[in-house]
C-alpha cells in the first residue's frame, strides 16, 4: 500500500491522539496538538497508508536549533520504516532553512528509538536526570549537526 507523508491538520487529531494515547504513559493533550498544528514555525507531519494514519512527527525551531518533540508510530506498526520515512521527510523540510542542528530527548530505556536516531546521525550528548514525570526516568539528549553549507 502507498505511504504518504503530509502536513498534519486539525482533522488528523483524533487519529493522532489515538496513537499518542496507545503509546505513551503521559500522552500529549488535544490542546497541545492544537497549538502545534497551527504554529507557523513548527513542523507537524502525519504518515498515512491508504486512509489509516500510521505515525506522526512534531518538531519546532528553538532559536537556531530544530527540536524533535514527538515521533510516534502505533505499537502494531513499528519496525516497518514508518518512523524512518517521517524522519527523512522532516530532514528534507528542515535542510532548506539554515540552523545549527537537531536535538531531541528519548527515554534511556527506549533502545529501539535510540538505535533509530543513531541510524540517522544523532549522537548522545548528555542526560536529563529525572526528565519523565511518570517514573522520573532519565532522558538521553541526542544531537545531529546541520549538514548545510552554513549555519
Amino acid at each position: 500500500m502507498r505511504r504518504t507523508i503530509r502536513d498534519m491538520t486539525i482533522a488528523d487529531l483524533p487519529a493522532v491522539l489515538a496513537i499518542e494515547n496507545a503509546s505513551f504513559t503521559q500522552p500529549w493533550s488535544h490542546v497541545v496538538f492544537d497549538a502545534v498544528v497551527v504554529k507557523e514555525e513548527a513542523i507537524s507531519l502525519v504518515c498515512e497508508e491508504g486512509l489509516e494514519t500510521v505515525g506522526y512527527l512534531v518538531a519546532d525551531m528553538f532559536v537556531d536549533v530544530w527540536h524533535i518533540m514527538n515521533l510516534c508510530v502505533p505499537p502494531g506498526r513499528r519496525r516497518q520504516r514508518i518512523a524512518g520515512d517521517l524522519l527523512e521527510a522532516y530532514f528534507e523540510m528542515t535542510e532548506r532553512r539554515p540552523h545549527r542542528g537537531h536535538t531531541l530527548e528519548v527515554r534511556v530505556s527506549n533502545e529501539p528509538a535510540i538505535e533509530l536516531y543513531r541510524t540517522y546521525g544523532f549522537v548522545a550528548t548528555g542526560v536529563r536526570k529525572g526528565y519523565y514525570n511518570d517514573n522520573r526516568e532519565d532522558a538521553l539528549i541526542m544531537w545531529r549537526d546541520w549538514e548545510g553549507t552554513s549555519a
